[in-house]
């Protein structure tokens, strides 16, 4: 589970006190749970992400982000590969303006977020949960599109709001356990669907 650091008129990320929190809870004793706080910088998210996979070998990554528009803790189905002008950290935008030349426009994840949506505000948890299909073109977007083209979609992207509008530190790091808990089981119902379906074939 990755998270940003500060930039802009965020001097302290949500995402990176949400991911501590998140660490301090953990995701129960059969999960190896790994955090990391990624620079806001496109080159260094391009290097990274990578790395992380390598490293790793996952069964699943997921992104945290600030989003100063969301009042939710917000799900993203998908990562878009044009369209990226703002400038980072380091006053750097790609040449290209997208985040890998000659890939598709938009990747999905694999992870079905209405259903990890509908079964996480089920649980009573106390904070709303929703969905959407725009990243933002930024660090943000940027990230989920590499590590999605990386992953063949095995990636998540989680928005969050500014701490206390209105979720506190701690009511953020209970959200992301209980949706990484809930992407965790569905993915392993998926495998466990595909593995069965081979067997019988």
């Amino acid at each position: 589970v990755d998270s940003f650091g500060p930039f802009g008129e965020h001097t302290v990320n949500a995402s990176w006190v949400a991911v501590q929190e998140l660490k301090k809870l953990g995701l129960g004793s059969e999960v190896d749970l790994h955090v990391y706080e990624v620079p806001v910088e496109y080159q260094t998210v391009q290097s990274l992400v990578p790395s992380l996979w390598k490293q790793y070998h996952p069964q699943l990554v997921v992104h945290v982000g600030v989003s100063g528009m969301a009042t939710t803790v917000t799900l993203e189905k998908c990562g878009r590969n044009h369209g990226y002008k703002g400038l980072d950290n380091s006053s750097f935008c790609p040449d290209s303006q997208c985040c890998i030349v000659g890939g598709p426009d938009c990747i999905n994840s694999v992870i079905d977020m209405e259903s990890v949506c509908k079964r996480v505000t089920a649980s009573g948890l106390g904070v709303t949960v929703s969905v959407s299909k725009d990243a933002g073109r930024y660090l943000c977007d940027f990230t989920y599109y590499t590590s999605l083209y990386l992953s063949h979609g095995r990636s998540a992207f989680i928005h969050v709001p500014p701490l206390g509008k209105p979720y506190s530190g701690e009511d953020l790091g209970r959200a992301l356990q209980a949706i990484v808990q809930v992407m965790l089981e569905l993915q392993a119902q998926a495998e466990e669907t595909i593995h069965c379906q081979q067997h019988f074939h």
